[in-house]
């Protein structure tokens, strides 16, 4: 007879992902968990996106400020300006789904924060909308032409609504190129 009582282990949930964040500035620390912000914006964004990476996959953030990602945008993308967020991919749209790696976020601490001041939200919701993104640029999305930013705002808008926060994009102009929106910078693959 076995008197040890039977292992509960759980899988993993397909939907999982494997994130590593780093800090460049302590000023991050202001807006509290970023773990726990983090994990729940990635988990909206997987939730409403057709793509779903390898359980485990792993996600790379850097959380950094004007200044680094300045440099970063200037070296990779060729824009000598900060940004509040950028996207880097690791495998291609059609080979995402199959890859170890998603790839890397960074965002810019004081450009985040300017933003939400400036759009009146919480610094906090404004950090969750980026990172959703952010990561649906991973999975394959963009807002270059009209109809892939009708898209991407509406997966963005209901990965929001699952965290309880607005839409962020009420009464605003569509995100393209041409939009006097703010414009969330990414690099292409």
């Amino acid at each position: 007879m076995n008197d040890r009582p039977p292992t509960r282990r759980q899988a993993p949930r397909p939907e999982s992902l494997s994130i590593a964040i780093r800090t460049q500035s302590r000023r991050w620390r202001e807006l509290g968990d970023l773990r726990e912000r983090v994990t729940k914006a990635t988990e909206a964004a997987l939730a409403v996106s057709e793509v779903k990476p390898l359980a485990g996959a792993e996600l790379s953030l850097l959380m950094t400020d004007d200044k680094r990602i300045r440099i970063v945008n200037r070296d990779w993308r060729g824009f000598d300006k900060a940004t509040n967020v950028l996207s880097f991919p690791a495998a291609p749209p059609e080979r995402i789904a199959s890859s170890p790696v998603l790839g890397d976020i960074v965002l810019a601490y004081e450009t985040v924060l300017r933003e939400a001041e400036s759009e009146g939200k919480s610094p906090g919701d404004h950090l969750s909308h980026l990172v959703i993104h952010g990561l649906l640029h991973l999975l394959g999305e963009d807002h270059e032409t009209e109809s892939e930013a009708i898209r991407m705002e509406g997966l963005e808008i209901a990965a929001l609504a699952r965290l309880g926060i607005a839409d962020p994009y009420a009464g605003a102009e569509l995100d393209t190129a041409t939009s006097k929106q703010p414009r969330i910078d990414h690099p292409t693959p």
